[in-house]
């Protein structure tokens, strides 16, 4: 495993700009193992911020790209946009549409019987 003597707190802030806070990338510019990259994000408060802006940036992004999906008619991103931050709105994955504080469980009956005789 690489050391992280030497390494300068610039050197790791200047691997990690434009690097989505991917550890492998950064260990790919400083020249190091993942491990050693790793601890090199978290040795300074600055690079520690770094990597959460970088990871907000690249969140910002693909809220973005996802938008523009919505808006050229992608249904698919729509009901997958709805279903994660809409649930407040009755929309969700679980099969059950909350609305105020009652919830509606639908039930799909194919008409079989069980092991019970029913």
């Amino acid at each position: 495993m690489s050391s992280s003597k030497g390494y300068t707190e610039k050197k790791v802030l200047a691997a990690i700009k434009g690097s989505g806070g991917i550890v492998t990338t950064i260990a790919n510019r400083l020249g190091s193992d993942w491990h050693t990259a790793k601890k090199l994000t978290q040795k300074w408060e600055t690079t520690k911020q770094a990597v959460r802006d970088e990871r907000e940036t690249i969140l910002d992004m693909s809220e973005s790209t996802v938008l523009k999906s919505i808006k050229e008619g992608n249904t698919q991103d729509a009901k997958w946009l709805l279903s994660s931050l809409a649930k407040d709105r009755g929309y969700g994955v679980d099969g059950e549409r909350q609305s105020d504080d009652r919830t509606l469980k639908i039930v799909i009956d194919w008409g079989t019987d069980d092991a019970a005789g029913k």
